[in-house]
């Protein structure tokens, strides 16, 4: 009988678990999706103000906040259907 709670409590602590890491994650989608929004904007704004050296960094940190967004997306995605 013991054995039967114990893997109850186990359950309910992955279970809570793996919710905070999809909270987690989903935070942290969301603000490297408005990373990469503020840079589009960032270069929508300013456009030929900026010089082929920063419009080029702006389109690498937005590349790479998209990026890293998709990767917490596929990480909640795996948990789900695992």
């Amino acid at each position: 009988m013991q054995m039967g709670l114990k893997d109850q409590f186990d359950k309910v602590v992955d279970k809570t678990k793996e919710t905070l890491d999809n909270v987690k994650d989903a935070v942290s989608e969301g603000s490297h999706r408005g990373a990469a929004k503020a840079e589009q904007t960032k270069r929508d704004v300013e456009g030929d103000q900026m010089s082929v050296p920063e419009k080029a960094g702006s389109m690498l940190n937005q590349a790479k906040n998209t990026a890293q967004a998709k990767l917490d997306e596929t990480k909640q995605d795996i948990r789900k259907n695992t």
